[in-house]
């Protein structure tokens, strides 16, 4: 685990756009936090990351954002309207979760069930004023013992 304080939205996007630039196809990022607490900001900061030059808003009336002009697809997911996993069922989220693209994932915590068990948890706690604490967490272990995840985490402690 890696933690981050922010002192405004400009730190917490940089650090959304440092992860952005390492993430690879298949990624899974679950954003958790409360409202305000800056998920939409670092997903601003992925996006930023993976070249894509389009402006990134809570899909929130959506369910998912598809940005596809980057150095690899964004799929976006606000998941605040949703109450129970059964009103995901309708709806394809394994095609997203094992498609090509990096998942972003807010509220993640109402579907962790059916995330990956390899996956980047990352819970954003507002601290005051513009000030926030970000942890940065490797889920799951492959085979050799590490994954992707614990790299880039490493990676960012420098």
């Amino acid at each position: 685990m890696l933690t981050i304080t922010t002192q405004g939205p400009e730190q917490t996007r940089a650090i959304g756009k440092r992860l952005g630039r390492m993430l690879h196809e298949g990624s899974i990022i679950a954003l958790i936090g409360g409202l305000g607490a800056g998920k939409t900001v670092i997903t601003q900061g992925i996006a930023n990351g993976l070249e894509i030059d389009e402006d990134i808003t809570s899909p929130t009336f959506l369910i998912v954002k598809e940005y596809a002009n980057g150095r690899l697809p964004l799929y976006h997911f606000d998941l605040y309207r949703f109450d129970t996993p059964s009103q995901l069922d309708f709806f394809s989220i394994d095609e997203y979760l094992f498609g090509n693209g990096v998942c972003v994932i807010e509220w993640a915590e109402r579907i962790e069930h059916m995330l990956p068990s390899e996956h980047m948890r990352i819970d954003i706690q507002w601290v005051k004023e513009n000030q926030r604490q970000i942890n940065l967490i490797s889920k799951g272990e492959s085979s050799s013992g590490s994954n992707n995840y614990q790299k880039i985490i490493k990676s960012m402690q420098g």
